[in-house]
């Protein structure tokens, strides 16, 4: 191929494509996606004896009660990260309260009567603030079961209290989860790639997060 072909390859695609994820941005994704199947498999194998047989997945029992606080940490520091990146991003305004009203039209996919919302709709900016603050009780639980043997017995209480939080919190996120692959692999269809390569189509763009994308595209058919 020439270089002319070339550059009209690249000048096509850039036409056609919008940068929706930085590289720092996927590569916090799946380091923190990672972590999290990691505690997802290893915490239900000590949640149920049932289940216990996922701990050989991960190397077994030993491995998995050594190494699942310190992968819980790793995810955690994922999603501060994200946090300190998208926290502007995720505070929710009138056009989230105007599209959370069109959540009808969303589920069945009518796509073209919602109404416009930036780089982050209503559902997802939901998903990121749940998730964040059951990660803050899942690190304050998880540490008190991390250290639990130093606690007295006079305050065994607290030890119970930590159980209970740490389980329930646990399969909440479960249940987020569960709705996010769902939602950006199946429901949004292009949002999985985006998180892999970065870009999205400019359809893509304008169809679910219109006000993004004139921002992004100054208004215009070019992206600057």
């Amino acid at each position: 191929m020439t270089t002319d072909a070339v550059s009209r390859s690249s000048a096509a695609h850039n036409e056609e494509m919008v940068p929706r994820y930085t590289l720092a941005e996927r590569v916090n994704h799946w380091i923190g996606a990672l972590a999290y199947i990691y505690l997802l498999i290893t915490g239900l194998a000590f949640w149920s004896p049932y289940l216990y047989w996922l701990a050989a997945v991960v190397g077994g029992g030993p491995v998995a009660r050594a190494w699942h606080p310190w992968v819980g940490l790793i995810f955690t520091a994922s999603l501060f990260w994200s946090f300190k990146q998208w926290h502007g991003d995720m505070k929710i305004d009138d056009a989230d309260r105007a599209w959370a009203k069109a959540i009808p039209n969303y589920i069945q996919n009518e796509d073209d009567k919602l109404p416009p919302v930036g780089r982050f709709n209503y559902g997802q900016k939901l998903f990121f603030w749940a998730m964040f603050y059951s990660v803050i009780l899942l690190l304050l639980s998880g540490i008190t079961l991390w250290y639990t043997e130093a606690l007295p017995w006079s305050l065994r209480f607290v030890r119970y209290a930590a159980i209970l939080i740490h389980a329930s919190v646990a399969l909440f996120t479960i249940g987020l989860f569960l709705i996010h692959v769902y939602m950006s692999a199946i429901l949004e269809e292009g949002s999985f790639g985006s998180m892999v390569h970065g870009y999205v189509t400019r359809a893509w763009a304008w169809t679910f997060h219109r006000s993004w994308y004139e921002q992004v595209s100054g208004g215009s058919r070019r992206v600057q």
